[in-house]
């Protein structure tokens, strides 16, 4: 079946999707543009703030006022992430960024094998600390969640401060052969071509990228950092679970606290006995969310981690920025034959 100029224009809009950048696209971006209306953010956030503290208000009587800070604020964050999902099209951004971490997970060797040996001899030192378990064996459940939103919002704002430095050179001028680079094996090839073939060079002014295209590409390398982020803080997580099963007596922690072990009974529990405790979920569950943050840091001033990761992503942004100015050339002589 021949394609026409309406199916070339869904097939590129359809890659620019695939490829986590769907408000790239003029359709998805106008409706991301109406979800952002100030009256409607407004209405949101404030049906968010009401039910997060009704919410917040009943578990901090049934359960403690921390757990209900702790579950207000979950309750609230949870909307606002239903509402983003929903509305801001964020699941396109975030299945991208899965499926491309979990393709490139190799590139996580060479980081790992430089900041994760420093980072457990560091945290190894704090989990045989009397004073650590001390302080996170009596983190409740309500504090604990809310010192692990802490860890996560701070994590999150270093890299909304870093990010957009790694995106200075995006939208510099295009080349033309740059431009049919990029646009190889896409459904933009032949238009790249044929803008290739009128001129040397695509200016800046048509190349740069601004606004929601702009906050797009800084939610692709926030998205694809923060899965990185999580998955080693799972596995620190398993780490020190595994390790204090089988190094922590439960007698040396009862003598650290100066009270009574609490072992966590199931299935797991039981085939453990008493060393799967309680108080070392707690402090696990500290440690790993602080490593978490650690990585964060690292992972952004280290040099060869940012050559071998950002590289790679960034090259993927550049292709992305060349094939709008393709996908713009297309959507212009689309329109003008309607």
């Amino acid at each position: 079946m021949p394609h026409g100029p309406a199916q070339d224009l869904d097939a590129a809009e359809r890659w620019f999707v695939d490829h986590g950048l769907p408000y790239f696209v003029d359709d998805h971006r106008a409706a991301v543009a109406r979800g952002l209306r100030r009256g409607r953010l407004l209405a949101v956030t404030g049906v968010a703030l009401v039910l997060g503290t009704l919410a917040g208000v009943v578990i901090g009587a049934w359960l403690s006022p921390a757990a209900g800070v702790g579950g207000g604020l979950t309750v609230a964050g949870a909307l606002l992430a239903c509402y983003a999902v929903a509305t801001l099209r964020a699941w396109l951004i975030v299945t991208w960024a899965v499926r491309r971490t979990f393709r490139s997970l190799g590139l996580m060797f060479p980081l790992v094998t430089r900041a994760l040996p420093l980072l457990l001899l560091f945290m190894t030192f704090l989990f045989i600390n009397t004073e650590v378990w001390q302080v996170g064996a009596s983190l409740d459940g309500g504090v604990l969640w809310v010192a692990v939103l802490l860890f996560a919002a701070l994590a999150v704002g270093f890299l909304m401060v870093r990010l957009p430095e790694e995106l200075d050179s995006v939208d510099d001028e295009v080349e033309g052969q740059q431009l049919i680079d990029a646009c190889v094996g896409t459904p933009l090839e032949a238009e790249a071509r044929s803008i290739a073939g009128r001129v040397d060079r695509v200016g800046a002014v048509h190349a740069e990228v601004s606004g929601l295209q702009k906050a797009n590409l800084v939610l692709v390398l926030l998205v694809a950092q923060a899965v990185q982020v999580l998955l080693l803080a799972l596995a620190v997580f398993a780490f020190f679970i595994l390790f204090g099963v089988v190094a922590m007596e439960p007698a040396v922690l009862a003598t650290w606290l100066q009270g009574p072990v609490h072992p966590i009974h199931g299935a797991v529990g039981d085939v453990l006995g008493t060393r799967l405790s309680l108080e070392l979920l707690r402090v696990s569950t500290f440690l790993a969310a602080f490593s978490g943050l650690y990585f964060t840091v690292y992972a952004v001033t280290d040099e060869l981690y940012r050559r071998q990761f950002f590289s790679a992503v960034i090259q993927e942004l550049e292709r992305a920025v060349s094939a709008r100015v393709a996908y713009r050339s297309m959507r212009d002589d689309t329109a003008g034959e309607a």
